[in-house]
């Protein structure tokens, strides 16, 4: 039970959406100058987290390498590997993973996306096509003799 509810039991708690807590984390860690304790984490985000929790997130992080630990004496410092949005793209990625159907996913991503992100994802994907040389449109990267008779 969290230290708050203890001392105001009639008092409402909110709940934090899905992944809210790994954000606010991670946005602790990514302020940290160093490596830092799961304490540090749980003072830093007001301390109306038990500690334990804080723990709990963090394993979590870890699990999906968008954190790393290392040992310092009795316990472990922790530091960030990814940022919240490299956080939601391993999501994404995840569950993406998780679907026989890739395609049929991805297809139903981008029908669903509004205008304006549909444009951004367009433009990551011809960014992304003119870096490493991929045609974004057949998958191929453009050496002779990739092209389809």
């Amino acid at each position: 039970m969290a230290q708050r509810d203890r001392e105001d039991p009639h008092r409402p708690s909110r709940r934090r959406g899905q992944g809210e807590l790994e954000s606010q984390v991670l946005g602790a860690l990514r302020e940290a100058e160093a490596p830092v304790t799961a304490a540090w984490v749980q003072e830093r985000l007001g301390g109306d987290l038990a500690y334990t929790t804080v723990v709990t997130i963090l394993t979590r992080l870890l699990a999906k390498n968008a954190v790393a630990r290392e040992r310092r004496g009795r316990s472990f410092v922790w530091r960030p590997t990814a940022d919240v949005a490299g956080l939601a793209a391993l999501k994404m990625r995840r569950l993406l993973d998780g679907e026989s159907d890739r395609e049929a996913v991805l297809a139903s991503f981008v029908t669903a996306l509004p205008p304006d992100d549909e444009q951004v994802l367009r433009a990551l994907l011809e960014a992304a096509q003119a870096t490493d040389g991929t045609d974004v449109a057949d998958g191929t990267d453009g050496a002779p003799g990739d092209t389809e008779d």
